[in-house]
């Protein structure tokens, strides 16, 4: 049972300063406070905000081929990803702090453990007492997000106990992994998180349709890009010129657990959406459906989730 009937929500669509990890941050936190003045108490932030999702860069790839340009470009964005907890992570902290807020905002993480060399599309969870409540790293990058991003583990399949009920969620693609999904459904998820780099209008069937399959509500968030904000020093600019000038005109929506339109979807501009949610709508909504309840079939079709961490190399103890 929740513990306060309603939550005022906020998704954030809005663009990070590309390739300047000090700008997008003091950005992330401006606009953190500014979702708090207008009510918010969790606020969404998209995917790859701090860090940057690179549309239209190839960074120098080909079948068989990398180009030192390429690599130079690639150093560059592993040097705007950020460690967590590192001192980027403080001070995201301290703005949700400040704000009063649970915060949710996509980051592209160092692996900070063990090489250094991989790069992690990350969601993080920070809580109004200004601590790091947990992390979900991204399982499967799509198609060339592969060439940059390495794959998570079941160990980050997060979902965040607050006052207002359960929060987690999933990062774009990942949203189409029907195993997945259910893997958070399996957790109670009641508020779904759905930070995205997917602008085309179908992408709101998605997130309606979590929202009815899950009996959740669903922040879908995104960013608004064009290619004028990428650095004039962009050492393979020439990769941008068959992008048309805008790279991504946003969707940021929020739906109902019975797949109502709350908020939204906002198009070309930046802005913050909000919405007040109503959790008793949850258990409303399962009345008649509970993908992991009355609708569930466990006698004959069951999901096992691996949630042990899976590291490189391990050295045994008693080894």
């Amino acid at each position: 049972m929740s513990e306060t009937p309603t939550v005022r929500a906020a998704v954030v669509q809005a663009a990070p300063l590309l390739f300047d990890l000090e700008g997008t941050v003091a950005k992330a936190c401006r606009l953190i406070l500014e979702a708090a003045e207008g009510g918010a108490e969790l606020v969404v932030f998209p995917e790859a905000y701090v860090g940057g999702y690179p549309w239209g860069l190839a960074f120098g790839t080909a079948v068989g081929g990398r180009s030192p340009a390429g690599r130079r470009t690639w150093e560059r964005y592993w040097k705007a990803a950020i460690d967590v907890p590192g001192p980027e992570t403080e001070r995201l902290a301290e703005a949700a702090k400040e704000a009063g807020v649970y915060l949710a905002i996509g980051v592209i993480e160092r692996d900070s453990t063990y090489s250094r060399g991989t790069l992690f599309c990350t969601l993080l969870y920070i809580g109004p007492a200004g601590d790091l409540l947990g992390k979900h790293r991204k399982l499967k990058p799509t198609a060339a997000e592969r060439v940059i991003w390495g794959e998570g583990d079941g160990s980050t399949l997060t979902v965040i106990d607050t006052p207002f009920g359960k929060v987690g969620g999933l990062i774009c693609w990942e949203n189409y992994m029907p195993m997945a999904r259910m893997a958070m459904y399996g957790k109670g998820v009641e508020v779904y998180l759905a930070p995205t780099a997917d602008a085309r209008g179908r992408w709101q069937s998605t997130l309606q349709h979590i929202a009815l399959e899950g009996r959740c509500f669903v922040l879908g968030c995104n960013q608004y890009v064009t290619r004028a904000m990428y650095p004039d020093d962009l050492e393979i600019e020439d990769e941008l010129e068959a992008w048309p000038e805008l790279l991504c005109r946003g969707g940021s929506a929020i739906y109902s657990p019975m797949g109502d339109l709350l908020a939204g979807p906002l198009f070309d501009d930046e802005g913050i959406l909000t919405a007040e949610l109503d959790m008793g709508e949850v258990i409303r909504g399962k009345f008649d459906f509970d993908v992991v309840g009355h609708y569930a079939r466990p006698d004959v079709f069951r999901l096992t989730v691996d949630e042990a961490p899976k590291p490189p190399v391990e050295y045994p103890a008693d080894g």
